[in-house]
């Protein structure tokens, strides 16, 4: 009961600190009307005697006296001045919804003055097991919200500036290039690189904005040495076509195995040599896996699936690169179904950071064995078979980690090409997943169908999904701002969940609608609302006259005088 009284007392307090917008707004209201009451002195009975006359009803005549000098520009004015300005407030406060997800007013409200009235501070942790708790969910938080290299990125030349010519768009950001650029500097080069000078123009080369300046370094590198990360750039950014790029990333694996091979007898022999070799590694593994790719994008899907397994059995340990990822895509193609299931077994642990390929592969395996018979309608009259039932919950289980995938893989959004980075549980997560893998869905009889049928009963299991989760962490809050940076303005960002307008929001809406209005009819017919705005103060203030003439018909009319002055 306690805990109980608590809660409401807080959702009490928070009511107060909200509860200022509506006072103020009430009272603007309230000024508002009270400047539109025409300019015609409120007349009294002069039949009533001054000795008897209330002072209330002198201050009611000043005030009549003070209106009637106003002009109807006046009116005008002062209703066109607070329509501008309830315009710029729902223009503020809507830019700040669309940037941060909520109201400015409503934050500051319960930010600012709800500690004031007594509030708790959320922050604080009320004992060990909660700020335990709150620590790990936090670290959960800043994990899923990392931004992850994507396995399957294009081809820079090969793909992504063909899109440009003949669309004219760009679907790079200058935020994801830049991701790139930290990524190839982390990844190809090391401390010792000054001391090669083909390997010390590369290292000026990634650092580059300008492309054709880094095109241009790397062919003056190779002037200079058979350099395997210049043939990776030329691979990555000049070649126009994925056979091209295949070629280069030949050239380049002779180079890099040259220099891995060097670097391995070397490793032990100090700091400096091992940073070499993990370089060397580093470029090496990078060269297998695209050459892999190459394979699997000319319809050699056999050759990179021995590629890709071979490299996993060679560096087991560099799981940074997510290889298995694009094992999973190319099994699929193959539709070697037992392969992908085998796979699955190794990579879907608890133990282990979940994606999205993940998880919709795991539910596309599942929704095989049965969505070439299921059907609604039976399922709604027979209940659902154990098979069936672990279908759904595969799928209900891919769609909380990731619940922007359904509307492409049921082409309910348009795809665009996919991010170089992307981030787990997003928007751009979604697109990645869905642009290769959206034909292995189609290729399975009903797969479709099902995921239409079940996937949006995810959401009754997580009626608030920041808050928490069925079977994984809530749903990050920072998906949205981080989704907008890697993804192209063209294209709409997925949001979930779904933001509601705040009630501020659409009220100062109201209210600037509400008084231009106002401002419009007072300068068209200043007598008309005049009549309006009297009888409207005079319903207002009606139960307090009558009041009034309760007390005075009660208290003795010497006493009323003397209280009247005071």
């Amino acid at each position: 009961m306690a805990e109980v009284g608590s809660s409401l007392l807080e959702q009490l307090k928070s009511c107060v600190a909200w509860s200022w917008t509506y006072l103020w707004t009430l009272w603007f209201f309230l000024m508002l009307f009270l400047v539109y009451i025409l300019r015609v002195p409120l007349k009294i009975n002069d039949n009533l005697s001054t000795a008897s006359e209330p002072a209330m009803f002198g201050t009611e005549s000043s005030l009549s006296m003070f209106l009637n000098t106003l002009t109807p520009k006046f009116y005008v004015a002062l209703t066109g001045t607070s329509s501008l300005i309830s315009g710029l407030i729902l223009i503020f406060e809507w830019w700040y919804f669309r940037k941060y997800g909520t109201s400015f007013i409503e934050q500051v409200s319960v930010s600012h003055l709800r500690p004031l009235l007594g509030g708790v501070d959320n922050t604080a942790p009320s004992n060990s097991t909660s700020n335990n708790g709150e620590t790990d969910s936090n670290r959960q938080s800043v994990s899923e919200c990392k931004v992850w290299r994507n396995p399957l990125n294009l081809f820079r030349g090969a793909e992504y500036n063909r899109y440009t010519w003949v669309t004219g768009r760009e679907p790079l950001t200058y935020y994801d290039m830049n991701l790139s650029a930290q990524d190839h500097q982390t990844f190809f080069t090391c401390e010792t690189d000054h001391l090669r000078p083909a390997d010390a123009i590369m290292q000026k080369a990634w650092r580059e904005r300008n492309p054709q300046a880094r095109i241009s370094a790397a062919h003056e590198a190779l002037e200079l040495n058979e350099c395997a990360t210049a043939y990776i750039l030329l691979a990555e950014e000049e070649a126009t076509t994925i056979v091209e790029a295949e070629r280069l990333f030949k050239q380049a694996l002779k180079a890099g195995e040259v220099c891995y091979r060097r670097s391995q007898q070397l490793q032990h022999h100090g700091a400096q040599y091992e940073a070499q070799h993990r370089r060397d590694t580093n470029v090496l593994v990078y060269i297998k896996r695209r050459l892999a790719m190459c394979s699997r994008k000319l319809g050699r899907t056999r050759e990179a699936v021995k590629m890709m397994r071979d490299l996993m059995k060679e560096f087991p340990l560099l799981s940074m690169f997510n290889i298995h990822e694009n094992l999973l895509e190319a099994l699929l193609e193959l539709q070697a179904y037992a392969d992908v299931q085998a796979v699955l077994a190794k990579y879907d642990d608890i133990s282990l950071p979940k994606s999205a390929t993940i998880c919709y592969t795991a539910a596309l395996l599942k929704a095989r064995a049965v969505s070439d018979k299921f059907s609604p309608e039976a399922a709604s009259r027979r209940g659902l078979s154990t098979a069936e039932m672990n279908a759904v919950e595969a799928i209900h289980r891919a769609v909380e980690f990731n619940p922007h995938v359904p509307k492409y893989l049921l082409e309910m959004k348009s795809l665009i090409l996919p991010p170089e980075h992307i981030l787990k549980r997003g928007d751009s997560e979604a697109i990645a997943y869905a642009f290769f893998h959206l034909q292995h869905w189609k290729r399975v009889e009903g797969a479709l169908n099902l995921l239409h049928c079940t996937w949006e009963g995810t959401f009754r299991m997580i009626p608030y999904p920041l808050e928490k989760g069925h079977l994984f962490y809530p749903y990050p809050i920072c998906t949205e701002t981080a989704d907008r940076e890697l993804l192209p303005s063209f294209h709409e960002v997925s949001v979930y969940p779904k933001k509601e307008l705040p009630f501020f929001i659409l009220f100062t809406a109201g209210l600037c609608s509400f008084t231009a209005m106002l401002a419009l009819l007072t300068h068209q017919f200043p007598e008309l609302m005049g009549v309006f705005a009297k009888a409207f103060l005079s319903t207002l203030f009606a139960p307090l006259n009558f009041v009034m003439e309760k007390v005075e018909s009660i208290l003795p009319s010497s006493l009323w005088h003397q209280l009247t002055r005071i």
